[in-house]
């Protein structure tokens, strides 16, 4: 018998080299632009910014920014057919933003339409907290598999046949990239410190096609 997994779902995980001193530098200019922002706060548990981040002209982030596109860029030479060459020569467009999560609070359960891929950086995260494994965890759903019946055999398949969430947990200087169309979310942050977040909506355009509307 061969068995094989179809229809697999790809999910890079990489990590910003030396990432200590640019995430002390996020970590002041975000705080910093929060603090600013004297619009009316829809979340104090949550703080979000606006979608322009990459737009920034301030250096740290511009370094993330180029840390992470190019690991988009290579996730998705890894998982596709499309040459390095025309893969360089399609059009980027990119979204960003960063979330500061607060004590109890959590990001809701979200994906993203007109969108390829979406990453997501940790520039600060709070040590784990032992009564609370998924405390600030981010958890990606399945959906492929919400119609197979389950009995006494489908119900207790492994990975990566199981129909079941994946949860991936922030480290500081790491970020997570995946299929934006999964569903995912924050869960409640039970720690006592702040949980700091990027995150990026990207899509590629090639020669001759016209775009896309704006998201």
């Amino acid at each position: 018998m061969t068995v094989m997994p179809i229809l697999a779902t790809p999910l890079g995980i990489a990590t910003i080299p030396e990432a200590e001193p640019l995430n002390l530098e996020l970590n002041a200019l975000f705080t910093q632009r929060a603090a600013a922002d004297k619009g009316p706060a829809a979340n104090p548990l949550r703080y979000c910014g606006r979608d322009d981040l990459l737009e920034w002209p301030d250096a740290p982030v511009r370094r993330l920014g180029q840390h992470l596109v190019g690991a988009v860029y290579s996730l998705v030479g890894s998982v596709s057919e499309i040459g390095e060459a025309q893969l360089r020569a399609l059009r980027l467009e990119a979204r960003a933003w960063f979330t500061v999560v607060r004590t109890n609070g959590s990001i809701p359960a979200a994906n993203y339409p007109m969108t390829a891929w979406c990453a997501i950086y940790c520039v600060t995260a709070p040590q784990a907290v032992d009564a609370r494994a998924d405390s600030g965890v981010v958890r990606l759903y399945e959906s492929r598999l919400g119609t197979t019946f389950q009995d006494a055999t489908s119900a207790v398949l492994r990975i990566p046949y199981a129909s079941s969430h994946y949860a991936w947990r922030p480290v500081a200087g790491q970020m997570v990239i995946f299929p934006a169309a999964l569903t995912h979310e924050v869960a409640l942050l039970r720690a006592a410190e702040d949980l700091m977040l990027v995150t990026a909506r990207l899509r590629f355009i090639a020669s001759g096609q016209q775009g896309f509307a704006r998201w």
